[in-house]
């Protein structure tokens, strides 16, 4: 059994939803809006979950690591945000955020990815990237040093992508969806 495209299309245009009203609030100096609008967007799709604790277990992993990673790129000097920064070189709690509505994904519309190593580690390492490029065009953040920060994004989102997918599949509050009814 699939999933239907319109739970992964809904997924998807969710994200987007979520990552925009994050960064665009983010940029106004107003994080907690974008904030608001990702947590009601990961507690809809927890809620969704045919088990949702399972799912919630991977978005918390997903923050953790998120907090983790990006707190090295502020530490470095090489990410710098204006908005949300709620302790000195540890990333502001919007960026975080997205760290768990990018969880909202991986059971869902990023499920196919799933041992399709190789392919993951190219899309996290392309990926990631431009989405915090896409944020410095939007205003949200800004690199203290360019080549230093890309290269970093790259290369964690290289090796993360990958991992939270092999998390996702220990952690997929989503797999009852795909089960095939035997009654």
């Amino acid at each position: 059994m699939k999933m239907s495209t319109t739970m992964i299309v809904s997924n998807f245009v969710l994200f987007q939803i979520g990552w925009f009203a994050c960064v665009w609030s983010a940029a106004a100096l107003r994080p907690w809006i974008g904030v608001v609008v990702t947590t009601g967007v990961v507690v809809a799709h927890v809620l969704r979950a045919p088990v949702p604790k399972t799912e919630l277990k991977l978005v918390f992993l997903a923050l953790a690591l998120g907090l983790v990673f990006d707190s090295m790129l502020v530490w470095q000097g090489w990410l710098q945000y204006s908005s949300g920064i709620v302790l000195r070189n540890v990333a502001p709690y919007w960026i975080v955020s997205l760290w768990g509505l990018f969880a909202t994904l991986l059971n869902v519309s990023l499920r196919w990815m799933r041992g399709h190593w190789v392919l993951a580690i190219v899309f996290g390492a392309l990926g990631g990237p431009a989405a915090y490029y896409s944020g410095l065009r939007l205003g949200a953040l800004e690199f203290g040093n360019m080549p230093a920060g890309l290269l970093a994004l790259s290369i964690g989102w290289a090796v993360l992508t990958p991992v939270l997918l092999a998390l996702s599949s220990h952690f997929d509050g989503y797999a009852a969806l795909l089960e095939k009814k035997t009654s």
